[in-house]
């Protein structure tokens, strides 16, 4: 008892640390830069979130002049059980944020209709993604919420992006913190990608168990306690895709330790979160899992390739000579579709939305149509 009782008055010396932290932060010269939080509902997001809220709530009203963005990213094809956790937090955060008087906004990032996983799966018949090919970082991820920065960097001029990446996460993201740590002092280091854009990492140094025992301890000044947080988790049993906001940052999206990312990813070699969610009883998602592992499985598949790329010209490798096939057949990206529309209404709810639909059958069209008058020609 008296060491449990130890370890709460050590998480409390740290909470109270990091909430003085980033309200000074929060008060200094740079206050006119907007703040823009990357939230994804995980554990550290979720933490940054409410460490912010809770700092801002110890400021008086009068100084409450920096605009802070909580900003999700919905790649359309997330997790359902992750999305559902994340759509709820985020209308929770929202509503006490309007209700106290914060100055927060609460905004989702989504890929634009041609760079949907759909679009470019099924519409331009993109291969599954691997580690060799992972486009789908980059267009689902990255792109919609360094546009959305952007923005703001144009706007005011410079932006405070809020992480909650900490080192010992893995060896990999305490190589990268430490490569671009700044050596003046300050809690802002430059992002190596977006000009005008500063990271700031509050609750980089804390471990795992900090992070548990703060949640466990605090409840959100939004409302309610972490328990759904802290069940999705055990139900997963593991982590989340983590906020990417550079290609440097890519490598800790579909690896073996990020657990809650994209339903369809086919990066990783075994989905855990969705197979630990059918442990405890979903067991409709068996259906999503099958339909993940098929895509995978007919990704290299000649006979569902084309021969030529996309550009009409045929590739290939320079040291091998190996010839790399282009995209899926329209024939290919057709039974995909219709394997698609199946599965949804096994699972009981929509994966592909009726926007999607229209672009891939006027992309087939488009290319049908291209083809015809190369052979006309």
């Amino acid at each position: 008892m008296r060491l449990a009782n130890a370890y709460q008055a050590e998480a409390l010396t740290l909470w109270e640390a990091i909430v003085a932290d980033i309200k000074a932060e929060y008060l200094s010269e740079a206050q006119r830069y907007p703040w823009i939080i990357g939230f994804s509902g995980g554990k550290d997001s979720t933490l940054v979130a409410q460490a912010v809220l809770e700092a801002i709530l110890c400021i008086t009203p009068s100084d409450r002049t920096r605009e802070v963005h909580v900003v999700s990213n919905d790649t359309l094809v997330e997790s359902p059980l992750v999305i559902a956790h994340m759509v709820k937090a985020q209308q929770q955060i929202e509503d006490a944020a309007k209700n106290m008087g914060l100055p927060i906004t609460v905004v989702t990032t989504k890929p634009e209709k041609d760079k949907t996983f759909w679009s470019l799966l099924i519409g331009k018949g993109y291969p599954s993604p691997n580690q060799n090919m992972r486009w789908c970082t980059d267009r689902l991820k990255i792109q919609p919420t360094s546009t959305y920065i952007l923005n703001n960097i144009s706007k005011h001029g410079a932006a405070i992006v809020v992480l909650g990446v900490r080192k010992d996460e893995s060896n990999s993201r305490r190589n990268s913190i430490d490569k671009f740590q700044n050596m003046e002092n300050s809690n802002l280091t430059p992002h190596v990608e977006l000009p005008g854009a500063y990271i700031y990492r509050p609750i980089v140094d804390l471990a795992l168990d900090d992070v548990w025992e703060i949640l466990g301890q605090y409840p959100p000044p939004w409302g309610g306690t972490h328990r759904d947080l802290i069940q999705l988790y055990r139900d997963a049993g593991g982590g989340e895709c983590p906020v990417v906001l550079s290609k440097e940052e890519a490598p800790g999206c579909g690896t073996s330790s990020s657990r809650f990312g994209c339903w369809t990813c086919t990066v990783v070699e075994k989905d855990r979160s969705l197979q630990g969610f059918i442990d405890v009883g979903n067991h409709h998602f068996k259906a999503l899992v099958d339909f993940r592992d098929w895509i995978k499985e007919i990704r290299n598949k000649p006979e569902y390739r084309q021969v030529e790329r996309r550009n009409g010209r045929m590739q290939f490798d320079l040291l091998s000579g190996k010839h790399i096939p282009g995209p899926f057949t329209i024939q290919a990206r057709k039974m995909i579709l219709d394997k698609l529309l199946q599965i949804e209404k096994e699972f009981g709810d929509k994966l592909i939305s009726k926007d999607e639909i229209d672009f891939i059958e006027y992309t087939w069209a488009e290319e049908l149509l291209q083809k015809g008058g190369n052979k006309n020609g």
